[in-house]
């Protein structure tokens, strides 16, 4: 008797392997969506951990609780430079950019 091929429950690992898998354009959105997630929950962690609101955030950076409502958002992609350093330096942190190779995109096992 031959060895049963092992299947998955986790529904991530289905949906991924359905939807995600092998389909360029669809992984490029979901590194999209992942950067900006990324993005807006390390201003939201680090905002939280210094025990700020957003207003109060918002005023040391020179800008409008709605803006730092903004940036905390993963749907929002307008992200600008300036802005971050800004709040990088609010936040007694650094802003790193990182250029990868295309080669070296998120896969999943």
């Amino acid at each position: 008797m031959g060895k049963k091929k092992k299947t998955t429950t986790d529904a991530v690992k289905i949906l991924h392997s359905r939807y995600i898998k092998g389909n360029q354009k669809s992984l490029e959105s979901l590194e999209k969506e992942r950067a900006k997630l990324s993005v807006a929950e390390q201003i939201y962690e680090l905002r939280t951990k210094a025990g700020l609101t957003q207003k109060q955030l918002a005023s040391m950076v020179g800008t409008t609780q709605s803006v730092i409502s903004r940036l905390e958002d993963a749907d929002y992609d307008g992200y600008n430079l300036a802005t971050l350093a800004k709040i990088a330096i609010a936040l007694h942190q650094k802003v790193q950019v990182q250029f990868v190779p295309e080669d070296s995109r998120y896969t999943y096992a």
